[in-house]
Formats: C-alpha cells, sequence, structure tokens
C-alpha cells in the first residue's frame, strides 16, 4: 500500500501481455505466524472447488430474493457469492454437496468470499462443519467432516525400477474429477517403461493385490524377486474410465529402490532403503511349438529365427533408443548361440530377451559385439526351452550377384515366420552419413538388396535348400527426429567368420583386427583422374572384372597407428602383393599383425608397412553416473567418424534437472580436466573428484566435437544426484556408489546367472 506494507504477491501473469495477478496474504500471514512459533500449519479441505458467481446467475440457479437482499445488506459492496463448482469424488462432500449449490452461511454465519471459508477449514480439520446451502430455491443444511490437505497432498515418493512413484495428490484428482490416493506415475522410468506403462498412471493392483497407497505399492515390489514378472492394473490419468493391464519385469539390477519422505525441519527428502528384494526360483524349463506348414525352405529355417528383445537402461555410446527389437539366427543349438544385428543389440549395457515359437521367452547374454560391422552374437540357455524343437541355421558361402533367385524367411511384425521368394536387385558398397552425436556405423560393407522384401523384424536370404546365403540385418541413419531405418543383407561370409571361432570355445575372445581405416569405392575413371596409370588399371581390371572399381581411403581412426602412414585419398592397389578391389579382400589380410600395402598417393606408388590394431568385441564395459551425467571413456566412433583423438572423458547423456543440466555440461562434450587436473581416462577423473564433498564446486575444461574449448563450474549435489560406477566384468554387471547416501558396493549379476542384491 501507500505506506510500503505488503498486500499480496505475486502468483502469475501473462508472458506476452502486461498482466500480473496477485495471491492475497490473509493466509500467508496466518501460516507465517504459526511457523515463527513452531506450531505446525493445518489445512483443513472439503476436497471441493468452490466458485464465484455473480447476482444475475445465482438468480438464475435458484437464489432466493430474500436471501439475496439480506446477503446485499450483509455484504453492500459485494458482486455475488460463493457457488460449489466441483465435488471430488470420494471426498467429505461427495453425496452431500453438489455443483451449483449457493453457499449461504458457514457455522451460521453469512459468507460471501473465500477467505472465511478457507479460515473456518482450516481451524476445523478432523471435526465437523455445517454449511448453508440453497438448492433451486430451497435450503439446506450440511453437516461434513473437514479433511487434512496435508493427508492428500504427497509428501514422500519412490524410486523403482528408475521410475519416480507418490500418491495421487488432491489437485490432480479435482482436475480429472477422481478419487484422491492411490499410485500416480509421475515417471515410468525403465522398469515400466518396457511394458509401455506411459507417464501419469495410476496404479490400483500389482499382481492381483490392490495398492492404495505409497507403503502398499513398495511392499508389493519389495516382495517380488529379480526379474519376476508380475500383473499391474493402472488406468491413464487422461481417461480414468479405461483400465489396461501390463505386464512388468521387476528390476532393481540398474537403479536402487528406495522411498524417500519430505523433512519440513530441512527442508529436504531423505531417502531410506527399501527391504531387500527375496532370492527368486531358478526358472523352470518351457517349451515351444514351432507349427510352420508350407514351403520346405520355411520349414527347414522356422526353427532357426527366434525374437530378441533388448532394453538399455543408461544410454551410452550415442544410442539411439532405449528398446529394440529384431530376429535372430540360432547358429548353434548346443551353445545357445544366435545371430543379430547391432541394431537389435547396438550396445553392450541392457537386458536381453529371446522368444522362441512366439511362446516361451528367457534371457540371454551378449557374447560378442562386433567392433566394425552390423553383427553381434548373443547366447541362451538351451535348459530353459525344454524340448522347443530348434536347429542350427546351415551357412553357405557363396558370392550373389543381381538376377540371382533367394528365398527370403524373416520375422514379422506379429512374430510370425514368413516367406517370399525374390531375386538380388543389387549387391554393391555402401555408405552411411555420419550420424549425430556419433554411434555405431557400418563400413566396409557390401549389402545385398532384393526386388521384393517382405515387411519383417529381420532374417535371412537362403537358396532353395534352406541354406543361408545372407543374414538380413536392419540398418538405422540420420540424426534426432530424422532417424530412418532400412533392411539390406550382409553376406554369409562375415557371419561365418564371425561365429566360427565362438563354436570352437573362445568366447567373447574372438580375435578381431583391423587397420582401422574407412574405405570407398572409386570407379577406375576416377582413379585414373587421380593418377592410376593404364597398367594398375588392367591390373585390377583383370582381377574383378565384374567390380571394376578400386578402394580409396576416406576416412582414418585418430589415434590408430596407421593414421600417422595413410592419408586421405590414398589408393590402394595391393595387399601382401595382390590386387584388393572388394572390401572382404581388405578385411582378410588385416587379420595379421602387420600388413604390407601398396598405394597410389598423388601419382606416386608407396608402399608401407602398417601394423594392425585388434579390436575387442565386448562394447563399452565401464562408466560413471556423476552429477547426473553418463561419463565413459571416449568411444570408438568419435575417433573413426570424427577424428578426434581418445582422450579425456565423453559425456554420453544428462538427466533433466542434475546438475549437470543446470550448469551447462551437454552431451557429446569431453572432461579435459577437473580443477587443473587432467583426466585423460576414467580412472583420472574418478581420483580427481573423489574429495569433492556434497554441494562442492568443480572447474571443468571441456572440448566439443569441434574442438571448442569451454571451461565450466559445476555444484554437485550428491544427496540427489549420487557418484555411482558401473562395470562389467566376466560375472555381469555391478554397481557402485562412490559418495553420497548410502555409499556403498551394490552388486547385480546378470539376469541368467543370478539373483542381485538388494539396496541402492
Amino acid at each position: 500500500d501507500i505506506e510500503g506494507r505488503v498486500l499480496a504477491i505475486n502468483a502469475g501473469g501473462k508472458r506476452f501481455a502486461a498482466s500480473s495477478f496477485y495471491l492475497p496474504l490473509d493466509r500467508v500471514v496466518r501460516a507465517l505466524e504459526l511457523v515463527r512459533k513452531g506450531k505446525p500449519v493445518t489445512r483443513g479441505t472439503l476436497q471441493t472447488v468452490f466458485v464465484h458467481r455473480s447476482y444475475d446467475e445465482l438468480r438464475r440457479l435458484g437464489l432466493r430474493d430474500e436471501t439475496e437482499r439480506t446477503i446485499r445488506g450483509a455484504f453492500p459492496d459485494g458482486t455475488g457469492m460463493i457457488v460449489v463448482g466441483q465435488v471430488v469424488p470420494d471426498g467429505p462432500a461427495d453425496g452431500l454437496l453438489r455443483p451449483g449449490d449457493i453457499v449461504t452461511r458457514i457455522d451460521g454465519e453469512l459468507v460471501t468470499a473465500f477467505i472465511p471459508i478457507e479460515a473456518k477449514l482450516d481451524e476445523r480439520v478432523g471435526r465437523s462443519v455445517r454449511l448453508e446451502v440453497q438448492r433451486g430455491g430451497e435450503t439446506r443444511q450440511v453437516d461434513l467432516t473437514v479433511g487434512d490437505l496435508h493427508a492428500i497432498t504427497p509428501a514422500a515418493y519412490l524410486e523403482a525400477g528408475g521410475g519416480v512413484f507418490n500418491t495421487l495428490s488432491y489437485q490432480l484428482a479435482r482436475s480429472y474429477s477422481i478419487p484422491a490416493g492411490g499410485v500416480y506415475t509421475a515417471s515410468p522410468g525403465y522398469m515400466l517403461s518396457r511394458a509401455m506403462v506411459p507417464r501419469g498412471a495410476v496404479i490400483t493392483a500389482v499382481d492381483g493385490t490392490p495398492v492404495s497407497s505409497l507403503e502398499a505399492f513398495e511392499d508389493v515390489l519389495s516382495a517380488v524377486p529379480e526379474g519376476d514378472k508380475v500383473t499391474l492394473r493402472y488406468f491413464p490419468l487422461s481417461d480414468p474410465r479405461t483400465r489396461n493391464v501390463a505386464v512388468i519385469r521387476v528390476s532393481r539390477r540398474w537403479f536402487r529402490m528406495a522411498r524417500c519422505t519430505r523433512d519440513d525441519t530441512s527442508g529436504r527428502w531423505p531417502c531410506e532403503a527399501s527391504p531387500p528384494a527375496p532370492v527368486g526360483r531358478a526358472a523352470a524349463p518351457a517349451t515351444a511349438r514351432v507349427d510352420v506348414e508350407g514351403d520346405r525352405v520355411l520349414e527347414t529355417l522356422a526353427p532357426s529365427i527366434v525374437a530378441v528383445e533388448y532394453d538399455v537402461p543408461y544410454l551410452l555410446d550415442g544410442v539411439h533408443g532405449d528398446r529394440f527389437e529384431g530376429a535372430g539366427l540360432i547358429v548353434d543349438t548346443e551353445r545357445g548361440l544366435v545371430v543379430v544385428d547391432r541394431e537389435t543389440v547396438p550396445i553392450a549395457i541392457g537386458d536381453l530377451l529371446v522368444r522362441f515359437g512366439g511362446s516361451v521367452e528367457i534371457p540371454a547374454d551378449l557374447i560378442y559385439l562386433h567392433p566394425e560391422h552390423n553383427l553381434a552374437v548373443i547366447r541362451y540357455d538351451p535348459a530353459l526351452i525344454g524340448e522347443t524343437p530348434v536347429r542350427a541355421a546351415k551357412l553357405r558361402s557363396k558370392r550373389l550377384s543381381a538376377g540371382d533367385p533367394v528365398w527370403m524367411v524373416g520375422l514379422s511384425p506379429r512374430q510370425r515366420v514368413v516367406l517370399r521368394e525374390t531375386r538380388v536387385s543389387a549387391v554393391g558398397p555402401f555408405s552411411l552419413p555420419l550420424p549425430y552425436p556419433p554411434r555405431f556405423r557400418e563400413t566396409n560393407m557390401e549389402i545385398i538388396d532384393v526386388e521384393d522384401a517382405a515387411a519383417t523384424l529381420g532374417g535371412v536370404l537362403a537358396d532353395a535348400k534352406g541354406r543361408v546365403l545372407a543374414f538380413w540385418a536392419s540398418y538405422s541413419r540420420g540424426s534426432g527426429k530424422g532417424l530412418t531405418s532400412f533392411f539390406s543383407g550382409i553376406p554369409i561370409d562375415r557371419v561365418i567368420d564371425l561365429v566360427e571361432p565362438l563354436r570352437e570355445g573362445s568366447g567373447r575372445a574372438v580375435a578381431y583386427r583391423s587397420l582401422e581405416v574407412e574405405l570407398e569405392p572409386l570407379t577406375i575413371a576416377s582413379a585414373r583422374n587421380r593418377g592410376l596409370s593404364d597398367e594398375q588399371a588392367r591390373r585390377l581390371e583383370a582381377h574383378d572384372p565384374e567390380g571394376r572399381r578400386v578402394l580409396s581411403v576416406a576416412r582414418l581412426t585418430a589415434g590408430a597407428p596407421t593414421a600417422e602412414l595413410l592419408r586421405e585419398g590414398d589408393i590402394l592397389l595391393a595387399a601382401e602383393g595382390e590386387p584388393v578391389t572388394r572390401f572382404a579382400e581388405f578385411e582378410r589380410v588385416s587379420q595379421q599383425p602387420s600388413v604390407a600395402l601398396s598405394v597410389l598417393r598423388d601419382g606416386e606408388l608407396l608402399d608401407l608397412q602398417l601394423p594392425s590394431r585388434e579390436l575387442r568385441g565386448v562394447g563399452t564395459e565401464r562408466a560413471m553416473l556423476w552429477a547426473g551425467a553418463i561419463l565413459q571413456d571416449p568411444l570408438r566412433e568419435v575417433a573413426t567418424q570424427r577424428g578426434i583423438e581418445p582422450v579425456g572423458v565423453y559425456n554420453a547423456r544428462y538427466w533433466y534437472g542434475s546438475p549437470a543440466d543446470r550448469y551447462g555440461l551437454v552431451a557429446t562434450r569431453r572432461i579435459l580436466e577437473v580443477n587443473g587436473a587432467p583426466t585423460p581416462d576414467l580412472d583420472a577423473f574418478k581420483a580427481a573428484v573423489a574429495g569433492v564433498p556434497d554441494r562442492g564446486s568443480v572447474r571443468l575444461r571441456t572440448i566439443d566435437l569441434d574442438g571448442a574449448e569451454e571451461v565450466i563450474t559445476l555444484r554437485l549435489d550428491l544427496e540427489y544426484w549420487p557418484t555411482s560406477e558401473l562395470l562389467r566384468d566376466g560375472d555381469g554387471w555391478t554397481r557402485t556408489v562412490l559418495s553420497g547416501p548410502g555409499s556403498s558396493s551394490d552388486g547385480f549379476e546378470a539376469a541368467t546367472e543370478g539373483v542381485p542384491a538388494a539396496g541402492r
């Protein structure tokens, strides 16, 4: 006011207009005085929305003339009265008040404004209050028990499976006209997202047990062993009359399970770990039928094709999604080996499921992730599929050409094995654009296209006897919302080279060597323009009269030994004294420790001795969760696609609302220093941040993919964003909390090898 006393505080406004709305301080002053005295701030509710209406509308609602005269006499400056606008189901006023009721008195006192009603309700929590209303011109006396607004306002939340759950608030219940209470899905997280349960779902029952409170929900989930499936009943908040059922796989492997309760003294939300998960029973074998009748090729290959699902809890390696589905090819029934593409199993961290005949679903392990090609190998436990009639596919090495007849056998989106007879339309090299952020990208591969492909999740191309000639794999290209996918065939020779060592029992230690160079094909004419002589051209043409092309260096891997010897644009003439014009030939000679190459550079013939490097087919096996960012050693694709030396700690992703988000530690940046200390790898980074306390600040020297450096400061919040380490070894993945509440080792094993320990 004119004397500088505060009458109201800003409570809202318009971004694009000079409009502001202010909250009167009547109830705020009361709350402040109670807080100063250390007393609780009681807040009463009838779970009823009251609205203010003008006298003109009140008359249409049935307000009596004598009542209007009485009210106008008591409140000469008033313009209307309070009307019941909405009654929340199952609230104190449900069945007693109706929308359109005109409130005339509360506990015998005339009332025309909100504040007197609020004051009376705040004083009567747990006790009754009498409202006098007029309904259609008839006066009624209604006795109501005042509820506690705090009791229907969430003061706790549960973290489980990466999701966040709380009691459905009165505010949301009012907005959708449903009873307050029940378990509200604030964020479905990893566990519920796998079952397609959306954000905003209200959970009503788990495994047949009603859950009307957060405590009941926690009790039911805590009693379920890791990996067990339970039914979950829910309805979407946006459509409360639609009831849905989902089957979730209870998971505490990747994320903690804890209940956090608001502490009004400190203003924080301390968390308590949920009870340990019980030890589960060993999975019982189950048998699926694979009944396929029709063509000989279909009957031969149907027992060899399975569905594969992969769920990713942490988005490492620039992976472009968190849920993948495709088809796998069984290549060894004794060991349970299945070949899939890297569009189905893109990275090393996740939960694998294999489905047989659309009936039996069992977990699987990742065995090998090809470092350069769109292939991976997973393994299931043959003992878990009972008498399911599976068969290892027969692989036939044959070079396909345009016009060759082939039979496509694949898995339809409805997970039925389908067959289509078609012809090869083209066989040749291809190149994918660089993705953003950097992630796996196929290189140095000739792919096979067919004339009339069936709509499938993947499969094979076979001959008339059911022998596999090519693996029908999925590819993706583009970035962000512009991501598209397509299918092409991978020559079966690449698969044979991959699975034969695995069949021999070498496991993950598949020896694959590479010169770490991306090649591109050139026509003979283009090569001549770069200095290729007639003699050299004739030699290459005679070696490959069908292809009539040469290979040129397109991109080098930063930090690789060959990067110091080769240059972009070099034309390959020979390897180990023999002409090389195809990717497969180049890859074959690269499998030895040192390779003699003859290249043409700016018209000059050079003989080079290039060392190859052994690449491990295990993917990323270590990461850190720090300040809400997912950090890892620089992924290989940054070096192969961007030519960036693999130095620093790479930020793969971050969570919204985290310190990383707040202070601008964006994805794809590398951290080179912490408080002046170099951090060339995760070990150095881990040591550099080990002593930083909660609420402590750090100075980070970072660099982006374009080489632009930036120094940012970041303040830790270890209570809500603790530091953890993810590590994969021979026994599976472990997650260790390094700093923050409950810092301790929290081990969990691979889904097929044990039950995880409980806790954070």
